[in-house]
């Protein structure tokens, strides 16, 4: 197995051991990070119902104008404060964080601290 490979077994493995714990009610939803390598998402998901409460991705048309490339921390940052304000509209203050394997470094750091600034609360 090439060493590619064993990053990303390593990474799901991570994600399954987290997500036995990290669980979201409608009352405090889990925001799940997806990330690749030109893009970057989130979504607040309400695991009771199976329901996404609501998202935010750099890869929307929505967002075009403002963010050129999405690979970065600033398209990051960005993202976790859109997220924070829709969350904030729909009455969701706390959230569970789910980094989904990915270490808490780079863009997922700096997406979270955005939300943090923006007024959710992990």
């Amino acid at each position: 197995m090439n060493e590619q490979k064993r990053k990303i077994v390593r990474r799901v493995r991570r994600s399954r051991r987290v997500r036995r714990h990290v669980f979201g009610t409608a009352d405090r939803p889990r925001l799940n990070v997806s990330r690749s390598h030109r893009n970057i998402s989130v979504q607040l998901i309400d695991d009771i119902t199976g329901r996404t409460l609501c998202s935010a991705g750099t890869n929307t048309k929505a967002l075009g104008d403002e963010i050129k490339y999405g690979g970065n921390c600033e398209a990051a940052a960005k993202i976790g404060q859109i997220l924070a304000e829709r969350a904030r509209m729909q009455g969701i203050r706390k959230v569970a964080f789910d980094r989904n394997g990915l270490r808490y470094h780079g863009r997922v750091k700096a997406l979270a601290e955005a939300a943090r600034k923006s007024g959710l609360e992990f």
